[in-house]
């Protein structure tokens, strides 16, 4: 599994170099190379982190301790579902705001993401109750 981690970066830095080559030569715009530069950072950075994974044996164990860990992974569950509850209170209260200010288009916008995140949730929870 590491290894594809490994493999990917290399991939994600190739991607963005393609992007920001491309927009050299005029073929695409520069919201595209802009999107390159990110992959080329990420991919660095995740590259990094995989090289310091395989070569630092104390940092390999931490980082599986981690990955392992229940409480670590019962916090990532928590974490998640209090950025969805957020997530759709702020957008609620975009919503209204939104049409406060007479700004039509953003108020479609901020509602529709309500809509999709609670009928997510709802499928979520159907498919979730079958299983379990």
């Amino acid at each position: 599994m590491r290894k594809l981690k490994l493999i990917m970066s290399v991939f994600e830095i190739l991607v963005g170099a393609a992007l920001c080559v491309c927009n050299l030569f005029g073929l695409i715009d520069e919201f595209w190379s802009g999107f390159g530069v990110s992959f080329i950072i990420i991919g660095t950075l995740f590259l990094l982190r995989n090289i310091k994974y395989f070569k630092n044996g104390k940092y390999r164990e931490e980082v599986d301790i981690q990955s392992s860990d229940e409480r670590n992974k019962y916090l990532s569950l928590k974490a998640w579902s209090w950025a969805g509850y957020l997530f759709v209170m702020v957008a609620a209260v975009g919503t209204i705001i939104f049409k406060l200010i007479d700004k039509e288009e953003l108020m479609m916008l901020s509602s529709g993401c309500v809509c999709i995140v609670v009928f997510l949730y709802w499928l979520s929870y159907i498919i979730l109750r079958r299983k379990y």
